[in-house]
């Protein structure tokens, strides 16, 4: 039996966080997912009933027909159920074209301030973002596109383990493309000053040296960086 089990997400909802900025559920009418895993989305009806969500580009073809209809997919089939989903989605459409190192970017608003990156390698669909702030700075919300910062900063490689039958396997779909990605991510840093922020990676958060990322954080967010998440704790 397990002594201490960890939670899965931040103590304060997201619509929590919203309405502390003065932003209420039934504003929000779109909702982007960086890809299809479970820790990376989860149905919005019940949350942003105004709301509809999108995926990246290929996303229905690998996820089709989700756990419901076949419960050994690991895919979520209140999204990708074609008979019995619950949620209204589409994948992420427009006029993909090169941001940076990237071939396919999408120009989200028109006004050149958040482009959506096509971000291969991970899983089918997934995709990153680049926002630009009043200031002029970049940040890149990487996702999965690699869980450490020592993958960007060419530390350590990405790990490989042995599946069933033998079958080397790693924490991407595409190997090689998920390399490729990263080696994208780290030309936008290095020719283009972006700074980022990758899902599963708090180093920056623990260093608190990138001024940029940390000028995002609220005043409860400052605290913890301070007092809870150089300690492993979670804010």
């Amino acid at each position: 039996m397990l002594e201490h089990v960890n939670h899965v997400g931040p103590r304060r909802t997201i619509v929590q966080q919203l309405s502390e900025r003065g932003v209420s559920a039934e504003d929000i009418d779109t909702v982007l997912f960086s890809h299809a895993h479970w820790d990376h989305s989860r149905p919005i009806s019940d949350v942003f009933p105004n709301a509809k969500a999108y995926f990246g580009p290929g996303t229905r073809a690998a996820c089709q027909p989700g756990h419901m209809k076949d419960p050994s997919l690991q895919w979520d089939g209140r999204f990708f159920d074609p008979e019995h989903s619950t949620e209204k989605w589409d994948e992420l459409q427009g006029e993909w074209r090169p941001f940076g190192p990237f071939e396919r970017a999408l120009d989200y608003f028109g006004d050149g301030s958040f482009w959506v990156l096509d971000a291969p390698g991970h899983m089918p669909g997934n995709m990153a973002a680049a926002a630009r702030l009043q200031g002029g700075e970049w940040v890149m919300l990487g996702s999965d596109c690699c869980h450490s910062r020592d993958l960007l900063d060419g530390l350590r490689e990405i790990a490989e383990f042995q599946g069933p039958g033998a079958v080397s396997m790693s924490l991407h779909t595409d190997l090689t493309s998920a390399k490729d990605t990263i080696a994208k991510i780290r030309q936008l840093e290095t020719n283009f000053g972006v700074h980022t922020a990758l899902a599963h990676d708090a180093s920056w958060l623990k260093q608190g040296t990138d001024q940029v990322l940390m000028s995002l954080l609220d005043s409860k967010m400052r605290v913890a960086a301070k007092e809870k998440i150089p300690f492993d704790e979670i804010p």
